[in-house]
């Protein structure tokens, strides 16, 4: 009978996502409003929003450019629930986001924010 080794893996805590953009504070404005999250800290180089538990950072990379989609080069999106689908696309289009024509699905959507990174609006779960 062999004998079993067990593999003790240090467990990391996950404090926050880091993206990059071209205008943190820009961007930490945005995903506020559309959060709730306040904004912890905004300057030109670095900006972050959260609520205590979750965080979202923005780190200045003035040359990146938006993944075409749908195409192989997006890395990442965020997913956020909603009460309501439709009223929140209204929402926050109006903030600045953009939809792009292709959807892949049907009861959530894909929108993209002031710089191109893309995020689902989705409904609630019944």
């Amino acid at each position: 009978m062999a004998a079993t080794m067990e593999r003790m893996t240090t467990k990391a805590t996950l404090i926050a996502v880091t993206i990059d953009c071209a205008e943190p504070k820009k961007l930490a404005e945005f995903y506020a409003a559309i959060t709730g999250f306040e904004v912890q800290y905004a300057e030109a180089e670095y900006a972050a929003v959260g609520d205590g538990t979750t965080n979202i950072y923005f780190g200045r990379v003035p040359e990146r450019k938006p993944a075409v989609w749908p195409g192989p080069d997006k890395q990442f999106h965020l997913d956020f629930r909603v009460p309501d689908v439709d009223q929140a696309v209204k929402e926050y289009l109006e903030l600045g986001a953009t939809k792009p024509d292709f959807q892949p699905g049907d009861g959530w959507v894909v929108l993209a924010d002031p710089e191109g990174h893309l995020f689902c609006v989705c409904p609630q779960r019944s």
